[in-house]
């Protein structure tokens, strides 16, 4: 974990993680909010320099200082350009932190939050939505999914499992039909796979991205009793599974960096196995993969995903190396217009990609990601369900929408 001294700032930032920040700006291309908007104050470097300021006492943190802290959407994608080793997840999160003491989040964000960590309520509230969605009462904003589920079958466990797929809150009740895929998918190299289910519920990385610290640990103490022994638990979620691996640090104990060592992407365990996962005739349609920030930036297991894909389906690039989509988990919500912007800026790449190859389907392993770009008009799919389609063991049947 990383030593958390020479914290004696208004913040609590460390003076190391600031000094490392040399201001080189070579995290410049790889930010979309600087590159959505041009603005130094949308950049990482000039958030640090705001971050120093506020730090040292020179400046009190006033709206225009929270603004620039709250249009970053934390993707992360500074960090593998960084020269420096500049830790700017962290000091975002504590910065965000910060704020979150000193104002009042908006009401449908702290709702929002509050439903997550209540399994029950967001079934409850699923299902309300999916009943309105069908009587055309509103349609997918890119928050939502284009057609929410209205029930959720009950899948009895084995009695015996090798593996749990961590199954969290949102996809649990609104993708539920990716959850299938990616079971079918393990249990085809002969795993006994678990599901962590409304026992363990959300991770809580919406709660660290909102700056609630507490209410994000509460959380992972409760993912964690819910989640005893030392089967692997697999994430196949990218912003879930980066959080899971950062209980370590979040919590600071031997028992929570213990369990962030028992946490795997699902494509980062299947790549090792993939003898075992047989296609069945010949490769379909291509598809265009999209990096979730959190797989690519923060877990840095995106090559995995590609690997596990490849002997299914051609894999078409795009040309953005990895550039953010603007969902953000509630960003889209919180900052629609800027969102909106960045998200223009993936959809030019996307379109450059249709155009080079003909692909009609975009892969991504986030929900939040497939929500937005769905809601721009294309195809998304998570690539465990491209992959649960070619399967030898499910006898060429395809997935279908779990609606």
């Amino acid at each position: 974990m990383i030593a958390r001294s020479s914290t004696t700032g208004r913040i609590g930032l460390r003076d190391d993680a600031l000094s490392a920040c040399v201001s080189c700006g070579l995290c410049l291309p790889h930010c979309p909010t600087y590159r959505a908007t041009g603005d130094e104050r949308r950049s990482p470097r000039g958030r640090i320099a705001l971050m120093r300021i506020v730090e040292s006492g020179l400046a009190e943190p006033n709206a225009e200082w929270l603004a620039a802290m709250d249009t970053c959407i934390q993707c992360r994608g500074c960090e593998p350009a960084c020269p420096s080793g500049v830790p700017f997840g962290e000091l975002m999160a504590d910065t965000q932190a910060f704020n979150s003491g000193t104002r009042r989040l908006p009401l449908r964000l702290r709702l929002g939050l509050r439903v997550l960590g209540r399994p029950q309520m967001l079934r409850l509230g699923t299902r309300l939505l999916a009943l309105a969605q069908r009587m055309g009462f509103f349609r997918s904003s890119g928050f939502l999914p284009g057609r929410l589920p209205l029930r959720l079958p009950r899948r009895p466990a084995p009695a015996e499992v090798d593996v749990v797929l961590f199954t969290g809150c949102v996809m649990d009740t609104w993708t539920p039909h990716v959850h299938d895929a990616a079971q079918r998918v393990l249990e085809a190299t002969g795993a006994r796979v678990g599901r962590s289910g409304t026992a363990a519920g959300c991770c809580g990385a919406l709660h660290v991205h909102a700056g609630l610290r507490e209410e994000a640990r509460s959380l992972a103490h409760r993912v964690m009793a819910a989640l005893p022994g030392d089967q692997q638990v697999l994430a196949d979620s990218a912003g879930c599974g980066a959080m899971l691996k950062e209980y370590g640090d979040l919590l600071g104990t031997e028992e929570a960096h213990a369990f962030s060592a028992r946490v795997a992407d699902v494509h980062e365990w299947l790549v090792e196995r993939l003898d075992r996962l047989t296609p069945v005739g010949g490769r379909s349609e291509p598809v265009i993969i999209q990096d979730p920030c959190h797989l690519r930036h923060v877990q840095r297991v995106d090559g995995a995903m590609r690997a596990v894909l490849a002997p299914f389906v051609p894999v078409v690039e795009l040309d953005d190396e990895g550039l953010c989509c603007g969902a953000g988990g509630a960003f889209a919500v919180l900052q629609p217009d800027l969102a909106a912007k960045v998200r223009d800026q993936k959809v030019a790449a996307i379109d450059r990609a249709v155009a080079r190859s003909g692909a009609a389907v975009v892969v991504s392993a986030n929900p939040g990601c497939s929500f937005y770009l769905g809601a721009a008009g294309y195809q998304v799919r998570h690539p465990l369900e491209v992959v649960a389609e070619g399967l030898a063991a499910t006898g060429g049947q395809e997935m279908t929408d779990g609606n």
